[in-house]
């Protein structure tokens, strides 16, 4: 009984465990930043100010997307930002949004170039995030593709019964316990769940055909969860480059018509921190979090 209710609260100690770990040190650096931040402030001002081109990175688990979803409209809303580079390393995450951030994409390269760059992988959410920008150019060592669609669930039944633990549920829908944890899915279940998985995979492959200008039809070539090296990519038409980051600037100074590029940069300490919390997040997400997910 003890361990199962370690098991429930793992996620509550793992936070606790994690402030405590790293609160001070947070705390320390936050009052750095705040002293060093009154000499700084105006000659970012300045580059900001200045800045023709946005970087934008999309790195880790796609989970909570509100941070890009927000430098994406920054970028599309800033008449002096020119054009972006979206740059991937990223296995994919939640279906949801990974869709919010290809259509931010979609709605952005309205407006200006992008360019999305695969630093290391570009695959599943991850690449679905990327198919409109006007160029996709992939490191030579990246890995690209992955696109599918999975739903996992953990069946505990045998080690409640160990543990003497066992459910009470009241429903209304035969569906309604579809993905249920505490026992095995039936078959109605299952066909239920596939009929989600199969609609939302054909969703996928419609934009990566209508994005990519590939054939629909053709999608056991390019979809169906293969994983390509860089070249490989290139073949069935998921990329249109290999190359490095240099490579994929270029191509953005020269589809954007930028002559002088000043690359509006973010601060280092709200990247620092960011990144922080967006790992932690990620690591509880990841761990905890069951559902629709294109990995």
């Amino acid at each position: 009984m003890f361990d199962f209710f370690k098991k429930i609260f793992t996620p509550i100690i793992a936070i606790l465990d994690f402030i405590t770990k790293y609160f001070k040190t947070i705390v320390f650096l936050t009052i750095i930043y705040f002293i060093v931040s009154s000499n700084t402030t105006s000659s970012i001002s300045s580059v900001e100010d200045n800045a023709n081109l946005q970087k934008i990175e999309l790195a880790g688990p796609i989970l909570n997307v509100d941070k890009v979803l927000d430098e994406i409209n920054k970028a599309k809303a800033n008449r002096n930002i020119k054009g972006v580079l979206l740059v991937v390393n990223s296995p994919g995450g939640s279906v949801a949004p990974s869709v919010e951030l290809s259509y931010a994409i979609k709605e952005l390269r309205a407006v200006k170039p992008v360019v999305a760059y695969a630093s290391g992988v570009m695959a599943s959410g991850s690449y679905y995030a990327s198919i409109w920008a006007n160029k996709i150019i992939a490191n030579p060592g990246s890995m690209v593709g992955s696109i599918g669609v999975i739903f996992q669930g953990a069946n505990v039944e045998e080690l409640m019964k160990k543990i003497g633990v066992s459910t009470q549920t009241i429903k209304a829908g035969k569906y309604k316990e579809a993905g249920t944890f505490s026992r095995a899915w039936n078959e109605s279940e299952k066909e239920e769940l596939e009929s989600v998985i199969s609609d939302t995979y054909d969703m996928f492959i419609t934009d990566v055909a209508k994005a990519r200008r590939l054939k629909k039809q053709d999608n056991e070539k390019y979809a169906n969860a293969h994983i390509f090296t860089a070249r490989q990519a290139k073949k069935v038409g998921l990329i249109d480059e290999v190359g490095t980051i240099s490579i994929a600037k270029n191509e953005l100074y020269k589809i954007s018509k930028v002559r002088n590029p000043v690359w509006n940069k973010q601060d280092k300490f709200d990247k620092f921190i960011d990144r922080i919390v967006s790992e932690t997040i990620t690591n509880f997400s990841l761990k905890f979090n069951d559902g629709l997910k294109a990995y």
